[in-house]
This record gives structure tokens, sequence and C-alpha cells, in this order.
């Protein structure tokens, strides 16, 4: 058995908190560079060189990438021989308060979504907990901003649907939703499990780095066809035209029920932001 101190946790996700939200992942950074170069609309590289910018200046400056500091959410890898000296999630959310202030970031949360009154604060976290056999904890963190969440979304398709099908659908989506959801964006996709699972998926997702090959070859290949599909829209940085309108595509898939295929998108705009730890 192993034994973590419950304020170590909360100082690690402090931290956590800080880089998330000043520093924007390489992979991310990457791809924006990268696009950068590829991109032909004029208008659509100034929009990107501004980006890119932006991220220098919030690593330099250890201020926000984005106003919208999001809701936190939280993916722990847990080890059945680790043991806290106190609550897993009161921890969390003790070293999210932390860090929040610590950074000066946003309050953001509401504590009642339907009168909305009271006063926000920056949590509790969305918080998704799954056992393994080791005495390890490892943390992932993302903050995930609404003007991109708004656009989540479930769809429930037939079992006979193919994958030509899943590409329309998302497709379909990218075209009338991803305009509000500060493109560039990075897709998160699930598909399989029942509809709750194929959401969380598409929300995992977009902690796999962006362009990494996936191992399953016939979702690698769904990834590179979405991806292409995407940038043939035409919608480009901010929604104002150009080729660049997703930077990845990246997919996890989970067995499903014999009659039915859900699947889930969930998309994160150019400041897809996270940070992992094992503690």
């Amino acid at each position: 058995m192993r034994w973590i101190r419950a304020d170590k946790v909360s100082r690690v996700v402090s931290e956590m908190c800080i880089e998330a939200n000043t520093v924007l992942r390489k992979d991310v950074l990457n791809a924006l560079k990268l696009s950068l170069k590829k991109e032909t609309n004029k208008r659509a590289r100034w929009i990107l060189d501004i980006i890119i910018q932006n991220a220098y200046l919030a690593r330099e400056q250890k201020i926000a990438i984005c106003q919208d500091t999001g809701m936190v959410v939280v993916f722990v890898e847990m080890g059945r021989a680790v043991k806290l000296n106190g609550g897993l999630k009161q921890s969390i959310n003790e070293g999210i308060k932390q860090g929040y202030k610590r950074g000066y970031f946003r309050k953001s949360i509401t504590p009642d979504p339907l009168n909305r009154k009271g006063l926000t604060d920056f949590t509790p976290a969305v918080i998704h907990i799954n056992l393994t056999d080791d005495d390890t904890l490892k943390i992932s963190l993302m903050p995930k901003g609404f003007g991109s969440e708004n656009v989540s979304t479930l769809i429930m398709l037939n079992p006979t649907d193919d994958t030509r099908k899943i590409r329309d659908v998302v497709s379909q989506t990218v075209s009338q939703k991803g305009p509000n959801a500060c493109p560039p964006l990075v897709l998160g996709i699930g598909i399989g499990g029942t509809a709750d699972q194929a959401l969380i998926l598409s929300k995992q997702a977009l902690l796999r780095p962006v362009n990494h090959v996936n191992r399953k070859l016939q979702v690698a290949k769904l990834e590179k066809e979405i991806f292409t599909d995407l940038n043939r829209l035409n919608i480009g940085p901010m929604g104002l035209g150009g080729r660049t309108t997703t930077l990845g595509v990246n997919i996890l898939t989970h067995p499903t029920h014999i009659a039915g295929m859900p699947l889930a998108i969930n998309m994160s705009c150019h400041a897809l932001r996270s940070a992992s730890r094992t503690v």
C-alpha cells in the first residue's frame, strides 16, 4: 500500500492549473506553426500568426492564454494500492481553488444552473475517476472553455451506418457549429459505448497529442479522412475563411450494443489546454 498526502495532491493540481492556463501545449503550438506554413489565405495567415504570438506572450508573462479559463475537467487514474489521507475530490478541488487564485484566472462557475444566483467560483470540477492495478496516481486536467463546449454534440447513429456516414455527420456538425467555437479546432470524437460513455470519450480524446497517429489502423484512417474533410470546408481561423479549420482529429472507441452506435463530438478551440502529472 502506498500513502499519498492529500495536500500534495492539492499542490500538484494547483501547479497544473497554472501550467495549463498559461502554457499552450507543445503539440498544439506545433500544429499551429505547421498550419501557418501551409495556409494560403492571407487573412487566415494573419490570424494564425496572432494566435501564435498570443501563446508566446501568455507563457512569457504568465497570463491566461484565453480570458475564458473554463470549467475544469479532471481525469484520474488511481491505483488500487494508493491511499490518501483525505478525500480525493476534495483535494483536487482545493488545488484548483489555490491555482486559480494564484493565477488570477477568471471565476466562471455558477453554483446553480437554473437561478444562476450567488457568487461565481472556480469549483467544483467535473472529475472522472478510473481504478488501475498499480500504486500510482495520474491526474490529467483540462480547463474547458464554453465557447467550444456549447457546441458539443451527441448523435445516436444506426448500427448499419458506416464510416462514410460518420464523416458526413461530423462535417455537417462542424459546418453548422464550428465557426462559433473559435477555430482552428481540435476535435475529440467518441464512438461506441452508451450515450454518456461516448460523450466522456469525446472529451478524453482531446488529451491525446494532436496529430498523434492512432494505433488502430481503421481509426487512424478515419481520423485522417475527417481531418481532410474539415479543412476543405473553408471555415478557417475564427471562421473568416481559409484552409485551416482544424488542427487535429482524435477518436476514441469503446465496445457498444449491437443495436446502436453512439457518436459524440467535442470541439476545442485553438487554445486546447491541459496538463498531466503522475503523483
